[in-house]
């Protein structure tokens, strides 16, 4: 570039050099004042003047200046791409230190999401144990009532001895109406709560029934006591009269 301004300002001196001649000189002289800086040393009176030599000196000094524009020029380009060069790496860096913080926060949000989910399954485990072991107390409740329910009525039923044979089937077809399967395999957690407190309401039914039967059962006996031991006294009273009435015979 600098070898293209120097053949540039040559071919303009060149140019300038045929565009004026010599006895306008002065002239063209003069008017690049204007462009160039201070005007040109007053000549004095009665002293030869070399033209040529003042013109050469003129060239120079233009070549110079000229030089110098381009050198600040190029001089500032330079400058210039090397800020844009560290504005690029510096953008880059910044680039790169984001990108690096947003996989930092996501390999921080996927390890909290992974501790979440084991700490949602080992709920759901922990809760599906619990209810099942609470559902099996319950079968293991509900079967050993029904048991010793069927075993208590057996036994009413022996004692009593009056009672006829198809009160005891419609008590047994009653149990075996009660006592079904339970078939709680297939049923989500929302099922299972609802089975849960239907079995706890006819637990809580049984419970009644059974209360009921005992206080029914106690206040039987206590009537049979009481009218044996009511016919046990009159029967002791007729005896007592007899023997009486005997010894006066």
């Amino acid at each position: 570039s600098r070898m293209m301004c120097s053949t540039l300002v040559e071919e303009t001196q060149q140019e300038a050099t045929l565009c004026f001649p010599r006895a306008n000189f002065c002239h063209l002289v003069v008017s690049r004042k204007v462009f160039f800086g201070p005007s040109a040393p007053k000549i004095p009176d009665g002293e030869k003047v070399d033209f040529d030599d003042i013109q050469k000196k003129r060239q120079n000094k233009d070549l110079i200046e000229l030089q110098a524009l381009i050198d600040a020029h190029f001089e500032h380009r330079k400058k210039e791409e090397e800020e844009l060069i560290a504005l690029k790496e510096r953008i880059e860096k910044r680039r790169s230190e984001r990108a690096e913080q947003q996989r930092i926060r996501a390999d921080k949000e996927k390890e909290r999401q992974t501790r979440r989910e084991e700490e949602r399954l080992r709920r759901e485990e922990a809760d599906a144990k619990r209810k099942a072991d609470d559902e099996a107390k319950k079968k293991s409740v509900l079967s050993g009532m029904g048991s010793n329910y069927s075993s208590y009525l057996q036994k009413a039923d022996q004692k009593r001895g009056g009672k006829k044979q198809t009160e005891r089937e419609k008590k047994k077809k009653i149990l075996a109406e009660r006592r079904k399967p339970l078939n709680i395999d297939h049923l989500n957690e929302d099922k299972l709560r609802e089975k849960a407190k239907e079995l706890w309401e006819v637990m809580h039914t049984l419970e009644s029934e059974k209360f009921d039967h005992i206080e029914k059962l106690k206040r039987q006996k206590y009537e049979v006591s009481t009218f044996h031991k009511a016919q046990d006294r009159g029967n002791k009273g007729r005896d007592r009269g007899r023997c009486s009435g005997t010894g006066n015979g």
